[in-house]
């Protein structure tokens, strides 16, 4: 059963060693990275590993965008070996399930770089769609819930 998990001492190991494909690295950051901004922005980012039983198989990342006054899918990986295999959907579907049930958001937002065609195709079919702004070379997407 796929579940989202905290980041604890127990996994942080783990969570640093997941790599996306050779084809998507200029597309996502590591998650060293991302649990850097979480450990900064730790009142509004919310963290979590993705998992398959016990078995470690991504990450995601969401937050609240202060200056913008929205929440966001901040940061989105599944770990190379477990890719196509439908993880990163579901893992989705529960990171957007936790903002709205804990926060009540009426929507929520993403970018997705420019040519990252998987990961945008994957955002349209759970309802995102653009809004038409770039932002440092990332494609703004909004669902509304």
């Amino acid at each position: 059963m796929i579940c989202l998990k905290p980041i604890a001492k127990e996994n942080i190991d783990e969570v640093l060693e997941l790599r996306v494909s050779e084809n998507q690295k200029n597309f996502v950051i590591s998650t060293a990275e991302s649990l850097a901004k979480a450990y900064v922005y730790s009142q509004t980012a919310y963290p979590f590993a993705v998992y398959d039983d016990s078995t470690l198989v991504g990450f995601i990342m969401m937050g609240y965008y202060e200056v913008k006054g929205y929440y966001t899918l901040w940061e989105f990986l599944i770990d190379h070996k477990y890719q196509n295999k439908g993880y990163g959907r579901k893992a989705l579907e529960l990171g957007l399930a936790f903002v709205k049930d804990h926060f009540q958001a009426d929507d929520i937002y993403t970018g997705v770089a420019q040519g990252n065609t998987v990961a945008k195709k994957l955002y349209e079919s759970l309802g995102f769609e653009d809004t038409g702004c770039i932002e440092c070379g990332m494609e703004e997407m909004r669902l509304r819930f």
